[in-house]
């Protein structure tokens, strides 16, 4: 009786106590007001990676199709031909020099030719180049092309390679690519090579990209076509003798493609790039990147002369593209301050001086096959 009525007497005390401890946890845990006004707390979201640093090259390589479309217009050149346009279109501002030079001195020929470029410190694939001017020519005006060109065979060479194999396979499905009295189209293996039929004459064939594949091949943004021919055949023109030019180290000997290992091959060995005019991806994500520097080796403050067209580099004529190069305002790596670290090449530009004859030659066959 005694714990009920202590207990039943104590229930006013309790319940008022209880009443008092409610009230004061309420006051004490309750939201504040100015935290009431606040959205409910929500995961932050990350903040966007901070923008690449300045002269940072793009990692984004290209495609299969974009590099069938990339050398489409060369794809069917004699190999060592080709090897020299890609070497060379690292170094667009020398192939916009050489061009000047061989516009300035248009009496130059055979080995009176040879000797004066030999004394230029150009590429050893610019020299190479002057043998084939109409070559040059179309590489000067195409010039976003050309360093687009440049810049891929620097980073993605066995792909390009394997490209151009592609639209060699293309053309000869199509029945456009044979051996013809110009030129030696051979298979070795899963390979077509091309060489001239003549090893002192050197015909550059003459084709429409969109035509000779067997299928509409798209030109690359911006370019300007150099062929005058129509329909879905090669045809030739003059023959470029090549023989003043054997005894030089950049001749036509010294030039070829290993297709097996995907590279460009010069003096016997793999071709060395030294152009500062684009970035080497490989080079700068294996820490062998030495920063930025001027465009190419030696260039004189990028040589960047406007010419005798006063054009400058601005693209070349019909530059209008959207994958623009080294000289097209916006680019995938050919902005000029990247550094290769593939080292120098095999030759200097030296050699012996050799003659020989040569000059050029009319061409044969060509038309409709």
């Amino acid at each position: 009786m005694k714990w009920k009525l202590l207990i039943k007497s104590a229930d006013g005390a309790v319940i008022a106590c209880a009443l008092a401890l409610s009230i004061f946890a309420g006051a004490f845990l309750a939201t504040p007001t100015w935290a009431q006004d606040q959205p409910p707390a929500q995961d932050q979201p990350q903040a966007p990676p901070p923008p690449a640093a300045p002269g940072q090259p793009p990692t984004a390589p290209l495609s299969p199709e974009q590099l069938q479309e990339l050398v489409a217009p060369i794809a069917l050149y004699p190999d060592a031909l080709v090897a020299q346009i890609l070497a060379a279109s690292a170094y667009p501002t020398q192939i916009v020099e050489a061009e000047r030079f061989l516009q300035g001195n248009p009496n130059l020929k055979g080995k009176d030719l040879g000797d004066a470029v030999d004394q230029q410190d150009w590429d050893p694939s610019v020299k190479a180049l002057t043998q084939f001017p109409s070559v040059l020519a179309n590489l000067d005006k195409n010039l976003s092309w050309t360093s687009e060109l440049g810049d891929a065979n620097l980073n993605q060479q066995a792909d390009v390679m394997q490209a151009i194999q592609y639209m060699r396979k293309k053309a000869k499905d199509a029945g456009n690519l044979k051996t013809t009295p110009q030129q030696k189209v051979e298979d070795h293996g899963s390979d077509i090579d091309i060489e001239p039929a003549d090893p002192d004459v050197v015909y550059v064939p003459e084709y429409d990209p969109g035509l000779v594949y067997g299928y509409p091949v798209v030109l690359w943004p911006g370019f300007y076509p150099w062929w005058g021919v129509g329909g879905p055949y090669i045809s030739f023109g003059i023959g470029f003798g090549i023989g003043p030019f054997f005894g030089f180290g950049w001749g036509w000997g010294g030039w070829g493609l290993d297709w097996h290992h995907g590279y460009v091959r010069y003096g016997g060995g793999r071709y060395g790039f030294h152009s500062h005019a684009f970035y080497d991806r490989n080079a700068y994500f294996h820490g062998n990147y030495r920063g930025s520097g001027p465009y190419g080796r030696g260039d004189r403050g990028a040589r960047g002369f406007a010419g005798n067209e006063g054009r400058g580099f601005s693209g070349g004529r019909g530059s209008s593209g959207t994958r623009s190069g080294a000289f097209g305002g916006v680019s995938r790596g050919g902005d000029a301050r990247g550094f290769s670290s593939r080292g120098q090449s095999s030759f200097g530009g030296g050699g012996f001086h050799g003659g020989g004859g040569g000059g050029f030659h009319g061409g044969g066959g060509g038309g409709r096959r």
